[in-house]
């Protein structure tokens, strides 16, 4: 089975002032980022503006990444579609790139009609069509559908699901799915903001978008961790929530874009309707990254 352990960014997709892609952008900043020691890239997540994209350019997102994406690091795809056809369309399309294993965010549109059962045919249908092994993705805030750890569990039942990517931060949620999953079954935390705890519950890394532009100290809190030195780990998750808070649940994509062209890579623009970060907000995050990482 596959090894999930380790840090992963959230490559947000590069785009020109003019609305397209940028892939040479953003195959510098996998270049830039490809230096640290992280596990590997999620590609067209929710810091990846996956939503805004056509299937056209979500394919060529995939190829363009996988080419700049060392080999010694995996590659996680964002593949979720509002129907179960399009996210075996995507699944497979993503396989056919390179990716290492889709990492599948749960249709939500008609939540009223997200039914466990629903759910679980959905992924089940997935993974049975899929080359490549399969992650859920449960993110709550974007698409207002938290899957309960019973839904999950009988999702994990399925042998090329291999883990949770979760974003709802609920540690309970996730020491009883560690608990009760299948043997290898892996849990990721979706935010630096709660990275510690929840890797003191059994996650084993985490997808998180801070490490795009903190990604030393993402690594040496996990590292931190597995050593065992709690009281240094204590201090850097302290030192690393607000700027997180910052940048994922208060200003979200704009801020991570911001910050990385601070930091000297290429933010550039999101995707219409969404704005640039206001004047005020980009000196509120500058002097974040400053008291933060240095």
């Amino acid at each position: 089975m596959m090894d999930l352990k380790g840090i992963y960014p959230p490559i947000p997709t590069s785009f020109t002032q003019s609305g397209d892609l940028a892939l040479e952008r953003l195959q510098q900043n996998l270049i830039h980022l490809s230096q640290f020691e992280l596990a590997g890239f999620l590609v067209l997540g929710s810091n990846g503006e996956t939503v805004m994209l056509s299937q056209s350019e979500k394919i060529s997102v995939y190829e363009a990444a996988r080419q700049a994406i060392p080999a010694r690091m995996l590659m996680l795809a964002g593949t979720g579609g509002q129907s179960t056809r399009e996210t075996i369309e995507l699944t497979q399309a993503a396989a056919r790139s390179g990716a290492d294993a889709a990492l599948v965010l749960n249709p939500f549109y008609y939540k009223g009609l997200m039914t466990k059962e629903a759910l679980v045919s959905h992924y089940f249908l997935v993974a049975d069509q899929s080359s490549i092994p399969v992650i859920i993705y449960n993110m709550p805030a974007n698409t207002g559908i938290d899957m309960t750890a019973d839904t999950i569990l009988a999702m994990s039942e399925h042998p090329n699901i291999i883990g949770l990517k979760d974003s709802g931060g609920n540690l309970a949620k996730m020491g009883e799915i560690v608990g009760k999953a299948k043997p290898g079954f892996q849990v990721l935390a979706g935010s630096a903001g709660f990275l510690l705890p929840a890797l003191t519950v059994g996650a084993v890394g985490g997808i998180l978008a801070s490490a795009n532009i903190a990604p030393q100290h993402c690594i040496d809190l996990y590292k931190m961790f597995l050593a065992r030195q709690m009281d240094n780990a204590k201090n850097l998750q302290n030192r690393i929530i607000e700027l997180n808070a910052f940048v994922t649940r208060e200003q979200g994509v704009p801020a991570l874009k911001a910050a990385m062209d601070i930091l000297g890579m290429y933010g550039g623009p999101c995707r219409e309707p969404i704005l640039a970060l206001s004047e005020p907000n980009k000196q509120a995050l500058s002097s974040l990254l400053t008291s933060t990482l240095t």
